[in-house]
């Protein structure tokens, strides 16, 4: 990013927080300051978004958001309650009577992974979402498996649909292990029985490491395979979010005082997210995804994910990730089978995180996906599910597997 497109970034940053309250200009001008930092080689996507007349980019996230049911599958809701006290909200997805014939789409081509006669003992996936997300961020990996395998969706405290974190309303900072605590709480009440396989995307991950390390009898017993997607098991402090040193050493400075002071002034500052949210969009499509093609739609959905989440929970968590460091529960899981995926273009949590993963469970099968990003569940579907099917297969979770397609993120044609 050049200095005069940082510059004309950060201008009309600088202008649409001036134009707002006299409180948010104070937290919306150092948040905004932030923003252009954090923006990278995004700028460019950011400035040409600023060019369009903003009543058109309002119309076309209007189309956008009624594109497509991403986001709308649900199951049988119910309610874990974490150990402060916090309700957790999750959902079950249950196995359907095996079908003899092949599902089919209505061109004939198969639609989805079908899988054979369900394993003689009962397994249970559990999905565990990421930062700033939602169990929805997992849509097409459960529109895939959906009545093929037993599965639990569930929101992280003060994510999606979980209760604000108790223990964070009363000041007490939010920490991985808490998040592993929560997930063992879930796994309670949705699955008390039988053999489970767990899955987890970037902070999802990093919460089943935390499981590890505190309830290493529960991987031992009951642990019958795991997926680690897009996340870290330490050192998140030397990311580089793509940035140029200086820019990161600026980031790494300022941002967690920033996230506090804003964190204080929530509603102040959600009036300067929707007025810069043009800007914001162009940051999210960056550190999301790495293809040009992905469907425009699926990156509103994207956006929608991530804007939903309040900026005080973005603050309170965001220490808690400097601070983790969980290498040390990995040889929990080095008696299962293991899936390590990752995009090869991650800024957020970078390939070589899963490759050091790797290291340590070197029976692990490593798949890094090229041309994708952060979310490469929402990017390259296709691979990620296939890839997780395979691993249901070994980890004795479903007898048997054949290969098909679910959806598609690539942009359609006239869309």
């Amino acid at each position: 990013m050049s200095e005069s497109s940082a510059g004309a970034v950060a201008g009309d940053v600088m202008a649409v927080a001036a134009a707002t309250a006299p409180g948010w200009r104070r937290a919306g001008v150092a948040g905004a300051a932030i923003g252009v930092l954090a923006a990278g080689a995004a700028a460019g996507v950011a400035v040409e978004r600023l060019t369009v007349g903003r009543g058109m980019r309002k119309k076309a996230r209007l189309a956008l958001d009624a594109t497509g049911p991403y986001g709308s599958l649900r199951g049988t809701p119910g309610r874990a309650v974490a150990d402060d006290g916090t309700e957790l909200y999750y959902e079950v997805d249950e196995v359907e009577p095996a079908q003899p014939e092949d599902r089919t789409g209505s061109d004939g081509n198969r639609r989805r992974r079908l899988f054979g006669r369900k394993a003689p003992a009962p397994v249970t996936v559990v999905f565990s979402h990421g930062y700033c997300l939602g169990q929805d961020s997992w849509h097409f990996q459960r529109a895939a498996l959906r009545g093929l395998v037993r599965a639990v969706y569930w929101d992280q405290r003060s994510h999606g649909r979980s209760e604000r974190g108790r223990a964070q309303a009363d000041g007490v900072a939010v920490g991985i292990d808490q998040l592993g605590r929560d997930l063992k709480a879930v796994i309670d009440a949705a699955a008390p029985e039988g053999r489970i396989v767990l899955v987890g995307h970037s902070m999802g991950g990093m919460t089943m490491m935390a499981l590890a390390d505190q309830y290493p009898a529960l991987i031992r017993d009951r642990v019958a395979a795991v997926a680690f997607v897009g996340t870290s098991s330490g050192k998140l402090g030397e990311v580089n979010f793509g940035l140029p040193v200086a820019g990161v050493r600026a980031v790494r400075r300022v941002l967690p005082g920033v996230l506090r002071a804003l964190g204080t002034q929530a509603e102040l500052v959600e009036k300067g997210r929707r007025a810069t949210a043009d800007l914001f969009a162009g940051l999210i499509k960056r550190y999301s995804f790495s293809s040009r093609d992905v469907d425009p739609a699926v990156a509103r959905f994207a956006e929608r994910l991530i804007e939903s989440t309040p900026i005080d929970v973005v603050a309170e968590f965001y220490p808690a990730f400097t601070e983790h460091d969980k290498s040390g529960a990995l040889p929990a899981f080095r008696d299962v089978p293991v899936l390590i995926l990752a995009g090869e273009k991650d800024l957020v949590t970078p390939s070589s995180h899963s490759e050091a993963i790797a290291d340590v469970l070197p029976e692990a099968e490593l798949i890094l996906v090229p041309d994708a990003g952060h979310l490469v569940m929402l990017e390259h579907p296709e691979t990620v599910t296939d890839r997780l099917a395979d691993l249901l297969v070994r980890g004795g979770a479903v007898a048997a597997a054949n290969v098909g397609e679910h959806g598609s993120t690539a942009q359609q044609p006239g869309r």
